[in-house]
């Protein structure tokens, strides 16, 4: 799954192209390396964004479709 579309149905950052937006600004981190928008995120991953307050999480889940109470599940935030 791309890290804009992941962003977006995990319900970190609300709309897709916000995502977008800050990929293309060089705020989203994979594995530590700056991403674009199409990057696809594997299991595992760690993300870390930058945008405002700093968040690092690990990805757990891939799910297309989630509701919002189960969005939660698909990261695991780091200290």
């Amino acid at each position: 799954m791309r890290i804009d579309k992941f962003l977006k149905v995990s319900r970190i950052i609300k709309r897709r192209t916000v995502a977008a937006e800050a990929c293309d600004a060089g705020k989203i981190y994979v594995n530590g390396r700056q991403v674009k928008p199409a990057c696809v995120l594997k299991v595992g991953d760690v993300v870390e964004i930058r945008l405002g307050t700093p968040i690092k999480f690990t990805v757990k889940a891939l799910n297309e479709k989630v509701g919002k109470e189960d969005a939660q599940t698909l990261y695991e935030i780091q200290n």
